[in-house]
C-alpha cells in the first residue's frame, strides 16, 4: 500500500495526498484516539478518512489505493466522522472572556482602526454543493440555481472558527439561517457591549445579539464610504477562512459533495474540525483567488419582533471612524448593548 508507506516514512511529505501535513495528521490521530484502540486500527482509520476527503470523497478511490473492500472503507469513514465531531466543542469553541480584549484589538488592527476593538469575529453564509435529494429537491435549489445546504460560520482574527452551524437548505436566506442557530435563539455570543461583524445579507442588531453590517451601497456620505471600507477589511476574514478550506478540500467543495444529504453536514462540520487543528499546527493554505467570492448578497433588512436595531451603534462606529484618534465616548463610556 504504496500511501501507508508514505505515512510510515518520517521524511516524507503526506500533503500531496493527504493535504495534512504530518503534524496535523498526528494530532487529528492523537485527539480522536480512546483506550479502546488498539494497534494499527485506529492509524489506519483516520488515514483512510483524512484520504477519503482528498480524493473527493470517493469509496472506490480509497478502497483501490488501500487495499481493502468499499464496504470497510464506509464503515471507516463514518466512524471517524463520528469520532471527529465528540471532539468538536474541544475543536470549535467560543473565546474566553480574558481573551476578548486581545481579539478585538487584532481585529481593529485588520480593520485599520481602532473603532473595530470591541468587535470580536466575523460572520458569514458557505453554500456547499450536494446531489439533492429525491424528495424536495427544489428546497435546495439556492439563488444560483445550484442545490447546496449551508454552512453558517463565525470564526477569530486568525480565520479559526469559533462557531458552526450547517445543514440547513440552499434555499434559505442567511438571516433566517441565522435567526434559527443556536448562537443566536441561545444568545451565545458575542456578549455584552461586544459585536461580530457580517455582510449585507444579515440585519444590523443590537439584540439579541450584537451585530453590525455595512451601510447598503450604493453610499454616497464619505463617512459611511469610509466606514463600510474599514468594515470590509476586518469581515473579509471569514471569507479567507472559507476559501482557505475549500482549498484545502477542493476536490469536495468544487463538485457536488459525494455523500447523502443526511451525511453531507457532518463531513463539512469534520472540514471544520480539521481547518481549525490545521491552523493549531501552522498547516496553513491559503485561499486560491477564484475561492474568494464577492459580496454579492442582496440583504434582507427585515426586523423580527425580538430583534433590535444596531444603527444606532452602527453610527457611532462610523463617527468614530472618521475622528481623528478613532474613539468615540458614547461608545467606550456607555453600555450600549
Amino acid at each position: 500500500m504504496p500511501v501507508l508507506r508514505l505515512y510510515l516514512d518520517e521524511e516524507a511529505n503526506l500533503k500531496p495526498d493527504y493535504w495534512l501535513s504530518r503534524a496535523s495528521l498526528e494530532n487529528v490521530i492523537a485527539a480522536t484516539s480512546s483506550q479502546q484502540d488498539h494497534g494499527w486500527g485506529h492509524y489506519l482509520e483516520v488515514l483512510v478518512f483524512v484520504f477519503w476527503l482528498a480524493s473527493a470523497t470517493s469509496y472506490r478511490v480509497v478502497s483501490r489505493s488501500f487495499g481493502i473492500p468499499r464496504t470497510t472503507v464506509h464503515d471507516m469513514v463514518h466512524k471517524v466522522s463520528r469520532k471527529l465531531l465528540k471532539i468538536l466543542k474541544r475543536v470549535i469553541h467560543l473565546p474566553s472572556a480574558a481573551e476578548l480584549e486581545d481579539m478585538g484589538n487584532e481585529i481593529a488592527r485588520l480593520a485599520g482602526s481602532p473603532a473595530f476593538s470591541r468587535a470580536v469575529g466575523s460572520i458569514d453564509g458557505c453554500h456547499i454543493r450536494i446531489k439533492p435529494p429525491s424528495l424536495d429537491a427544489q428546497c435546495y435549489l439556492n439563488r444560483k440555481l445550484f442545490p447546496s445546504i449551508q454552512l453558517q460560520a463565525v470564526c477569530d482574527h486568525r480565520g479559526r472558527y469559533l462557531d458552526i452551524f450547517a445543514g440547513y437548505p440552499g434555499s434559505v436566506h442567511d438571516s433566517r439561517v441565522l435567526k434559527n442557530s443556536p448562537l443566536y435563539t441561545g444568545q451565545l455570543y458575542p456578549p455584552q457591549g461586544f459585536f461580530i461583524l457580517g455582510d449585507g445579507g444579515y440585519p444590523c442588531l443590537s439584540a439579541p445579539i450584537g451585530l453590525i453590517t455595512p451601510y447598503k451601497e450604493p453610499v454616497h456620505q464619505p463617512t459611511a464610504r469610509c466606514f463600510n471600507y474599514h468594515h470590509a477589511k476586518a469581515r473579509s476574514i471569514v471569507e479567507r477562512s472559507f476559501g482557505s478550506m475549500k482549498t484545502r478540500w477542493r476536490t469536495i467543495f468544487f463538485k457536488a459533495l459525494e455523500v447523502k444529504p443526511t451525511f453531507a453536514p457532518d463531513v463539512i462540520a469534520c472540514c471544520a474540525i480539521l481547518h481549525n487543528v490545521c491552523l493549531s499546527n501552522g498547516d496553513i493554505v491559503e485561499p486560491a483567488e477564484e475561492v474568494l467570492r464577492p459580496d454579492d448578497d442582496a440583504g434582507d433588512q427585515h426586523q423580527h419582533q425580538d430583534q433590535q436595531s444596531g444603527e444606532r451603534i452602527r453610527e457611532l462606529l462610523m463617527a468614530a471612524v472618521s475622528a481623528p484618534d478613532g474613539r468615540v465616548p458614547a461608545l467606550e463610556d456607555h453600555d450600549y448593548m
